[in-house]
């Protein structure tokens, strides 16, 4: 609620859907209270939803990953990612303009490029540095559990996602960089050097405060992070 107020953006009683990427805590521990306070549907594959604590009576709508849907005038596709927990990377697509976003995976399956190709906006994981993690204070199992291929994506290998990109997006932001094991000038320095031009609009998101990225000049698609 404090990010909306940051925002000054729309009240969140104009929120159609919650669209849950997976279970873990961290990211829906709060979606049945939001749901029943906005009044509004979670979506999520069964699996992500089956690992949900809801709250009796909470509206859920169910979809399958690899199958479209859409939500008012934005149409969604989505595709399974790897991760220790059910995931997926979702694409948002308007009569404008498409925006990917990809993050909690541990690598880059085979299919991910071409789900992500064309998008003009890419919201993509970039969350350590191997170096750093090896170094940093997190405990051994921890520190195994990130780097693991059901982990999540270093630099260089959101890096090695951005080369196969063609073409480039117009504009990257760099998601859920670790504040112990990264820095923001190292991951946009790793992704720079992978991007096929210089025009591409490369951005980092700080954990903790919001960011406004617009995808489209009519603003249908404007993400606020």
């Amino acid at each position: 609620m404090r990010r909306f107020d940051d925002l000054r953006s729309s009240p969140p009683e104009s929120i159609d859907a919650l669209l849950v990427t997976h279970g873990h805590a961290d990211h829906a521990t709060h979606a049945s209270t939001y749901a029943k306070r906005w009044r509004c549907p979670i979506y999520g594959t069964k699996s992500t939803l089956n690992a949900l604590r809801l709250a009796p009576g909470t509206a859920t709508i169910p979809f399958e990953a690899g199958r479209g849907f859409a939500i008012g005038d934005v149409r969604i596709r989505t595709c399974l990612v790897p991760h220790d927990a059910p995931q997926i990377a979702i694409v948002f697509e308007s009569k404008e303009t498409a925006v990917g976003v990809a993050t909690d995976l541990g690598h880059i399956p085979a299919g991910l490029p071409s789900f992500l190709a064309g998008c003009q906006t890419l919201l993509l994981e970039s969350n350590h540095d191997p170096d750093m993690l090896e170094r940093g204070p997190y405990p051994p199992s921890v520190k195994r559990r990130v780097a693991s291929s059901r982990g999540h994506l270093s630099n260089r290998q959101a890096a090695g996602l951005l080369a196969k990109l063609r073409p480039s997006p117009d504009q990257v932001v760099l998601m859920h960089l670790s504040e112990a094991n990264n820095s923001r000038e190292l991951a946009i320095d790793t992704a720079r050097t992978a991007l096929r031009t210089q025009s591409t609009r490369l951005l980092a998101a700080k954990a903790r405060r919001p960011l406004r990225v617009t995808a489209s000049v009519s603003r249908q698609l404007t993400l606020e992070l």
